[in-house]
């Protein structure tokens, strides 16, 4: 039975997720399981509608700021609601911040660690399998993607939202690798050789290629960073 102050802190990956309230029922009862009308009091509730991978979590970052300010605990239903990446949970231990998963109460740091790292397996698993299953489906003859039923403004709205997809992470690329990029610069060097030591440091692309990096590419990193 529990006991204390708490802040809780829901995820679901979708906006239909978190507007149908699939997902977030399961996430509530299990909480309310573990609270099980002890001597606590939950302050506030905090929802997140934001993928595991990501690591952009302002509704999480307000969570925590709440509870420093009360002195309370992070409550999560599930560690994978909080995060699939071993790196991202590894990361808020540091940081100090305290947090109990209802599903491992008990859960020590080396156990925490244990469990996060087999959720990120699980997610990286099932992007797998997904992808494979779309290839075969495609080897097959069938045909993917804009279904008949997908409504004009629909069609728009996803490509709009998947030019912004990459968009983001053709940014959160460039400003990785920017300041590599930058100190080769800063040491005379030209676009050419710069890409020529890319390639001998075995830098992966922004489409994640190996020996892939030209001046072209060079150049389109520093425009993207400064622009």
């Amino acid at each position: 039975m529990a006991t204390g102050k708490f802040i809780s802190y829901l995820r679901v990956s979708t906006d239909r997720q978190g507007r149908s309230g699939l997902g977030l029922d399961a996430q509530k009862k299990a909480i309310e399981d573990y609270l099980n009308g002890g001597n606590w009091k939950v302050l506030k509730e905090f929802v997140e509608v934001e993928s595991g991978k990501s690591n952009e979590r302002p509704q999480l970052k307000e969570a925590l700021e709440a509870c420093q300010r009360t002195g309370a605990m992070l409550l999560i239903a599930k560690l994978d609601r909080l995060s699939r990446n071993v790196a991202f949970i590894a990361n808020l231990m540091d940081s100090g911040a305290e947090f109990v998963a209802c599903d491992f109460p008990t859960a020590n740091r080396l156990t925490l660690h244990i469990i996060a790292a087999m959720a990120e397996y699980e997610r990286e698993m099932i992007s797998k399998r997904t992808k494979d299953a779309l290839q075969a489906a495609k080897a097959r003859g069938k045909v993917l993607g804009n279904p008949k039923n997908l409504t004009k403004k629909a069609a728009r709205t996803g490509r709009v939202l998947g030019v912004q997809e990459r968009v983001k992470r053709a940014d959160t690329f460039a400003n990785s690798i920017y300041k590599i990029i930058s100190g080769y610069q800063a040491e005379g060097m030209s676009l050419n050789a710069i890409a020529r030591r890319l390639n001998e440091d075995r830098e992966l692309t922004a489409r994640r290629k190996e020996g892939a990096w030209t001046p072209t590419t060079v150049k389109n990193v520093l425009a993207r960073v400064s622009r």
